[in-house]
């Protein structure tokens, strides 16, 4: 069973594949924060951007099996059968996915990536691995393809990260209030760093989802 909050057609906003269309699978929960504006100030991430909350969302709903979510899923891309890129995200998509949604995704034709907070192992057979690390956390999931760390937290500093094994290196300036100062700080690192790059929330800067 699959509880999802949302799924929906846009673009990848973010990180590598920035610009890359995409569907995204946002699975509902989270285990470094309930989803509850409550319960923010109390929370390990207390910087989510994101609404992983229920089950309300549009083609959100309880997935019986794996069968059933990839039918939902392959019906929202577009004619072409080419090109297939799904993307699990949450909340933290890795408290649902296994190997049988893994397996059903695949046989649809699809290529996937997930976006994950590194405390749960990734089930294996994902095309494409993206951990986003959160201060005072674990990071279980140590290798992938790319690690994209939202800049800057305290407790979280881009050094302690360089020595895990990814491909691409990315800080993303936080969002919020103090968005302008964060992106000037992230530009300031990564020319001092340039085994950094920076990703910039493509998706908002052109209004979409």
């Amino acid at each position: 069973m699959y509880r999802v909050k949302e799924i929906f057609y846009s673009i990848q906003g973010e990180g590598y594949y920035s610009g890359r269309p995409a569907l995204f699978c946002r699975f509902s929960g989270c285990n470094l924060w309930s989803g509850k504006e409550e319960d923010r100030k109390k929370a390990i991430c207390s910087f989510c951007d994101t609404d992983f909350l229920g089950t309300d969302g549009p083609q959100g709903g309880i997935y019986e099996n794996a069968g059933q979510l990839s039918r939902s899923i392959v019906k929202l891309w577009p004619q072409s059968q080419e090109h297939r890129f799904v993307v699990c995200t949450g909340g933290e998509p890795l408290l649902q996915m296994d190997s049988a949604l893994v397996d059903a995704l695949h046989q649809e034709g699809f290529e996937i990536a997930v976006e994950t907070n590194g405390t749960i192992i990734v089930p294996t057979g994902i095309d494409w691995i993206c951990v986003s690390p959160k201060a005072h956390t674990q990071i279980l999931q140590t290798f992938g393809h790319e690690l994209k760390l939202v800049y800057p937290q305290e407790g979280a500093e881009p050094q302690q990260y360089e020595k895990l094994d990814f491909r691409h290196f990315f800080l993303q300036p936080m969002d919020g209030a103090g968005h302008d100062e964060a992106a000037r700080q992230s530009l300031a690192y990564v020319l001092a760093y340039p085994r950094w790059r920076i990703s910039l929330q493509l998706h908002k800067i052109l209004g979409v989802r």
